[in-house]
C-alpha cells in the first residue's frame, strides 16, 4: 500500500476564531485559546485505514522539549476528547481521503506560536510532516486557566474591545482621553509575541525563558520591564523634560498601534517618547493582545516615594516654591497604571483577581525598571511584604504628604497643608460604557476609618521591620535629610486662619486667569498675615518649569473676618511657558503674626474645546460624514492648524485635514468622509494639533452596523 501523506490542511479559522473570540486577529495564521478545542481538516493522498492513527508533534521556541513542556507528542484517541493536562486529539469525521481532527491543550499550556506536525502511526515508517504554525493564547474564558475572567461583559471590555479611555487632569478636574489599544491591527499579534522575545531573560536563555510562558505572573512582569526602554531596547522611551526633539511629544499619541508598528519596523530601536499614560495604553494592548483581561487605572494625586518612607517629603521656599534640588519625592497629578486579572499561584485565592503592573520608569525592581505585579487584594490590606513591589504601589495610594518650610539658614519645619491627600479618585473606564469608575475603595478602605488606620500601621510594621526580601531594613530616614521616623509623626499645628484658591472664571486656554485667595481668621482677636504669592506652569508630575507669578501682600484680617485676595494672570504671562499638559501650579505662603504657617496650593488646568459629529448612520463599508466643530481657543489670528483623526475599525492609519486659518476666537466646521470596515462600537480620535497652542484633543464613540 502506498505511504499515506497529509497534501493539505484546513485551518477552519472561522469556526475556531468564533468559538475561541479570535476571529478579530487579521491572521493569516490561526490565533486559538488555550484549555480549549479547535478542529482542523486534513486532506490526504489516500484514505486513512481503520488501524492508523494520527501522531501530533507541537512545539513551541528554540530547543523545544517535552522536559521543558514547550513541546507535546500525542496520537489521535477514539475516546470523548477531554480538555485535561495534556496535549491530546481525537478524529471527529472521516470522508474518503480527508479526516476532521479535534486537538486540546492544556489550560495551563505555554503560550505562542507553535509548529504543528503530523505523521500517520502505521507499520511503515513515516516522517514528520510540517503542517503549519498557529498562534496560542491565554484564555479568560477557560475556568481551569489562571486567567479566567466569570464574567461575559468583562471579557468583552477588558479582552476583545480595542479602544478604551485614560483619565488624566487633576482630582477636581478629571479629562477623559479616548486610545487606540487596536490589539486586532495588521502585526500587532507578531509584534506582541516579539516583544516577549526580545526580553533580556529570552536573550540570555531562550528555552527556559519560553518555558515559563505559561505563567501570567512571568509574562506580565516580563512585559512591564519590555513596554520602556531602561534596561534594555524595550518599546518607548520616557520623557519628562519638555525636549522631545527627534521624537514625538507624549500627548500626540492617540493610540498603541503606531508606536508599536515603530519599534517593530525600526528593528528594535525604543520609540520616542512616552509618559505614563502611554506606557500604560501600550502595556494594555500587549496584555489585551495575548490574552490577558487588562484595563487602565488612574491615581490621582499619586505619590512617588523614592525612599520608602512611605512619606512624600516637599521642600519649599517662603513663596511655596518647590526647591527642585531638595525634593526627591514627588506627588504627581495624576499617574497612570494598569490592572490585569489573574490568579495568583504563588500567593493564595484571596490574593487572586487585580494585580497591578506598571511599566512607566520610576524605580528599579530587582534591578530592572519594571512593577507588578501587585495584588490589589495585598495592597488594600496592608500586606507590602509580598511579591511583588507592593511598598511601592502602596505607596502611590496611601503615602503622607509632608510639607517643609526650608529657611535661609538652613533649617526647617513642617508647614500645614491641608489641601493633598495622596491617592485619590482612582479611575478606570467603566464596563461597556465611557462613564468613569471610582475603584478607590478596592485599593483602600475609607479616609481616616479605623479600617485604614491600621491598615497603614500594619504597613508600616511590615516595611520597616522586615523588606519585602527578608532583609533587614535601616529605618533612617524620610528624606536624604536624615530624619527619623519619629519626626514625621509630629503633624504640623493648625493655624488660626484658613486658606483656600477660588476660581472666579472657568480658566480657558488663551484667556486670562481670574481667582481669589480667600482667608478667613478662626479667632477673635485681630491677625496680621503676610502673603507671599507664586504661580508656575507645571507638568503634570507638578514639576515646576517656568515662574509666572511673584508677589507679596500685607493683610490685617479682623476677628473672624473673611478678606478675598484677588489674583489675574495674564495670557501673555503663561503663554509662552504652559506645557502640552496646560497645567498650573499656584501657592500661596500664609505667615501669621504668631509664628504659624499655613501653605495653600491649587492646581489648574486650562480647558479647551471640540465636538465631533456623525452626520447619519454607520454601516460597514459605507462612507458617512463626520462634522468636527474646532474653536481658535487664542485672541490672536493662527495658520497652520491640523486635524489628526484615528480609530481602529473606521479608517486606514491616520488621517490629516488642513484646517483653514482661524481668526481670533473663531469657530469653525471641518466635514470629512469615513468608510468603517467592522461593526459594533468603534472609537474615533480627532486632534487639533497647532504649532501656536497644545493639543486640544477629543473622541467619540459609533456604533457601526454590519452591511445588510
Amino acid at each position: 500500500m502506498a505511504g499515506i501523506r497529509v497534501t493539505e490542511v484546513d485551518w477552519q479559522q472561522l469556526r475556531n476564531g468564533t468559538a475561541h473570540h479570535t476571529q478579530e486577529y487579521p491572521g493569516p495564521e490561526l490565533v486559538v485559546r488555550r484549555g480549549q478545542i479547535f478542529t482542523i481538516t486534513l486532506e490526504l493522498n489516500r484514505s486513512l485505514d481503520s488501524e492508523e492513527t494520527f501522531i501530533f508533534t507541537v512545539e513551541t521556541g528554540p530547543q523545544a522539549s517535552e522536559g521543558l513542556r514547550t513541546k507535546a507528542v500525542f496520537q489521535t484517541s477514539t475516546s470523548e476528547l477531554q480538555v485535561g493536562d495534556a496535549w491530546t486529539a481525537v478524529k471527529e469525521a472521516q470522508a474518503e481521503d480527508t479526516v476532521t481532527v479535534s486537538l486540546a491543550s492544556p489550560p495551563n499550556a505555554v503560550i505562542g506560536r507553535y509548529l504543528l506536525s503530523a505523521r500517520v502511526s502505521s507499520r511503515r515508517k513515516h516522517s514528520d510532516r510540517k503542517l503549519g504554525e498557529f498562534v496560542l493564547l491565554f484564555n479568560p474564558w477557560c475556568p481551569e486557566d489562571d486567567v479566567f475572567l466569570a464574567s461575559e461583559e468583562e471579557r468583552q471590555e477588558y479582552v476583545l474591545n480595542d479602544s478604551g479611555i485614560i483619565f488624566r487632569g487633576v482630582e477636581k478636574h478629571i479629562r477623559a482621553q479616548g486610545w487606540n489599544f487596536g490589539q486586532f491591527e495588521e502585526d500587532i499579534l507578531n509584534i506582541c509575541l516579539s516583544i516577549l522575545d526580545r526580553s533580556p531573560s529570552h536573550q540570555n536563555d531562550p528555552a527556559t525563558d519560553v518555558s515559563h510562558r505559561h505563567d501570567p505572573i512571568y509574562v506580565t512582569r516580563a512585559i512591564s520591564a519590555m513596554v520602556n526602554s531602561n534596561n534594555d531596547r524595550g518599546v518607548v522611551q520616557g520623557q519628562w523634560q519638555r525636549k522631545y526633539g527627534g521624537g514625538t511629544s507624549p500627548l500626540h499619541w492617540r493610540g498603541s498601534v503606531a508606536i508599536l508598528h515603530q519599534w517593530f519596523k525600526g528593528r528594535f530601536k525604543p520609540v520616542k517618547y512616552g509618559q505614563c499614560w502611554v506606557f500604560a495604553g501600550v502595556m494594555c494592548t500587549v496584555l489585551r493582545c495575548l490574552g490577558i483581561a487588562t484595563r487602565v487605572v488612574s491615581n490621582f494625586n499619586s505619590a512617588h516615594d523614592t525612599d520608602g518612607s512611605l512619606s512624600v517629603d516637599k521642600y519649599v521656599d517662603s513663596f511655596g516654591r518647590t526647591l527642585e534640588d531638595l525634593t526627591e519625592d514627588s506627588m504627581w497629578n495624576f499617574h497612570v497604571w494598569n490592572e490585569s486579572w489573574f490568579a495568583r499561584q504563588d500567593l493564595g485565592p484571596f490574593y487572586s483577581g487585580w494585580q497591578v503592573l506598571d511599566a512607566t520608569p520610576q524605580e528599579e525592581s530587582e534591578g530592572v525598571f519594571r512593577c507588578g505585579p501587585a495584588s490589589v487584594a495585598a495592597i488594600r490590606e496592608g500586606d507590602v511584604h509580598l511579591a511583588h513591589d507592593g511598598p511601592f504601589v502602596f505607596s502611590e495610594v496611601n503615602a503622607d504628604y509632608i510639607t517643609w518650610l526650608w529657611n535661609e539658614d538652613e533649617s526647617r519645619e513642617r508647614v500645614y497643608s491641608d489641601t493633598k491627600k495622596i491617592g485619590r479618585c482612582i479611575s478606570t473606564k467603566a464596563v461597556g460604557s465611557d462613564s468613569r469608575v471610582d475603584i478607590t475603595g478596592l485599593y483602600k478602605y475609607p479616609e481616616g476609618s479605623r479600617k485604614e488606620r491600621q491598615v497603614y500601621k500594619r504597613a508600616v510594621k511590615k516595611l520597616f521591620s522586615v523588606e519585602a526580601s527578608g532583609r533587614r531594613a535601616r529605618v533612617r530616614r524620610a528624606s536624604s535629610r536624615g530624619l527619623w521616623r519619629d519626626d514625621l509623626l509630629q503633624p504640623a499645628a493648625k493655624p488660626s486662619i484658613t486658606g483656600k484658591f477660588k476660581v472666579l472664571e472657568p480658566p480657558k486656554l488663551g484667556h486670562d486667569l481670574r481667582l481669589a485667595l480667600c482667608l478667613a481668621n478662626l479667632t477673635s482677636q485681630a491677625q496680621q498675615v503676610q502673603v507671599n504669592l507664586s504661580g508656575a506652569t507645571i507638568l503634570y508630575t507638578r514639576r515646576p518649569v517656568a515662574e509666572i507669578l511673584h508677589e507679596s501682600h500685607k493683610v490685617r484680617l479682623g476677628p473672624e473676618e473673611e478678606r478675598k485676595i484677588p489674583i489675574t494672570i495674564s495670557y501673555s504671562q503663561y503663554k509662552e511657558d504652559l506645557t502640552e499638559d496646560k497645567k498650573i501650579l499656584l501657592a500661596a505662603m500664609c505667615l501669621v503674626t504668631k509664628g504659624e504657617k499655613l501653605l495653600v496650593e491649587k492646581d489648574i488646568t486650562l480647558e479647551d474645546f471640540i465636538t465631533i459629529k456623525v452626520l447619519g448612520p454607520a454601516v460597514v463599508g459605507m462612507a458617512v460624514v463626520v462634522e468636527v466643530m474646532v474653536v481658535n481657543p487664542l485672541l490672536e489670528r493662527v495658520e497652520d492648524c491640523v486635524l489628526m483623526v484615528e480609530g481602529s475599525g473606521l479608517l486606514r492609519g491616520q488621517l490629516s485635514i488642513d484646517v483653514p486659518s482661524l481668526e481670533p476666537q473663531e469657530r469653525a466646521s471641518v466635514r470629512f468622509n469615513i468608510t468603517p470596515s467592522k461593526s459594533g462600537p468603534r472609537q474615533l480620535q480627532v486632534d487639533l494639533v497647532s504649532p501656536h497652542f497644545p493639543d486640544i484633543k477629543g473622541f467619540v464613540i459609533i456604533h457601526v452596523a454590519k452591511a445588510k
